[in-house]
């Protein structure tokens, strides 16, 4: 007779794509936070050794390109690749399917950052290894996701019944889009504080609205609206998506998150952040106790690496059991 144990082993064993938070239950997303945590405890492995990962960046990228080729060298893996996209075939005319299909004959999963919004989702079906999405235009950043859950969770002991405000720029923002698709299962209340011109879109309104997902918009930003906060997630104004520079000049400088606006915060709230930052939290927040954005970009290396075993067929029982850890 088959354990629960054998039952999630056979359930989770199977390769999989990460291109969008959505296809995770909350069954997985729990999953995939308790690996995050194992390896948390102990990051360096051999778990992926003989493996080989390719990161495919066609934006720049910092935190995510390289927490996800750290991640790959401390599980023992190999890392191909290129971190900018005139440096490969791509300047040639190449298209994305073909760079897909030959990289897949080199590497046994692919980490892809694209402008394209989809073009993950397109990797991944044309794709005869996992696809991983580290994010793709304004769309979805779905590992960013993991991390940012798994923050809150550590944080907050608990991802349910929570007051999670979101800050700045929530029009092109992926990586809030993709929070609240995955705290649907978690019955929190969003807070959307944004000038109208970054204002959440529609489809994500609705999208809470057929989630039963509580949300009040608001366009003042003080300590008196942001009170009740248990996270308060902060978002650059991102230059990059403007067609219209004047309009980005406008709006860059709306919010600016300063020490002297947490007077009345929660004792438990923490200033969340998917970085970089550039104006909308000053320097002096660095220091106060309420400030977690550092240590939420470490998180990305546990995340990424139970990305990575996700993916690739490696359960929880799996890291639990293993006997390649080193001190």
């Amino acid at each position: 007779m088959k354990t629960n144990s054998d039952l999630s082993k056979q359930k989770y064993m199977e390769k999989h794509n990460f291109v969008t938070i959505a296809d995770l239950s909350k069954e997985r997303i729990l999953y995939l936070i308790q690996m995050a945590r194992e390896f948390e405890r102990h990051p360096n492995r051999e778990l992926l050794k003989g493996k080989v990962v390719a990161t495919l960046f066609y934006e720049p990228s910092t935190r995510t390109r390289l927490s996800f080729e750290t991640a790959a060298n401390r599980l023992g893996a190999k890392v191909i690749g290129f971190s900018d996209a005139k440096a490969s075939s791509v300047s040639k005319g190449e298209t994305l399917k073909d760079t897909i299909l030959m990289v897949s004959n080199y590497a046994d999963v692919i980490a892809m950052r694209h402008y394209i919004e989809g073009a993950a989702q397109y990797a991944g079906e044309v794709a005869p290894i996992p696809i991983i999405n580290a994010g793709d235009g304004a769309h979805m950043h779905p590992s960013q996701c993991l991390l940012d859950l798994y923050s809150i969770y550590k944080t907050q002991g608990t991802l349910e019944n929570l007051n999670i405000y979101l800050v700045g720029d929530l029009k092109y923002g992926r990586t809030v889009h993709s929070l609240i698709t995955a705290m649907r299962h978690f019955n929190p209340t969003f807070h959307f504080i944004a000038p109208k011109e970054l204002a959440m879109p529609n489809e994500y309104k609705l999208y809470c609205k057929e989630q039963n997902i509580k949300y009040q918009e608001h366009t003042a930003f003080n300590d008196k609206i942001i009170a009740d906060a248990d996270i308060l997630y902060m978002t650059r104004v991102q230059k990059e998506r403007f067609s219209d520079l004047m309009e980005y000049e406008r709006v860059k400088n709306v919010y600016i998150l300063r020490r002297n606006m947490l007077g009345l915060a929660r004792e438990n709230m923490k200033i969340m952040h998917p970085l970089p930052r550039v104006n909308e939290i000053a320097y002096d927040v660095d220091d106060d106790p309420h400030a977690y954005y550092i240590q939420q970009a470490q998180n990305g290396l546990y995340a990424r690496e139970a990305i990575f075993c996700y993916t690739l067929g490696i359960t929880l029982d799996d890291i639990r059991n293993d006997k390649t850890i080193i001190d």
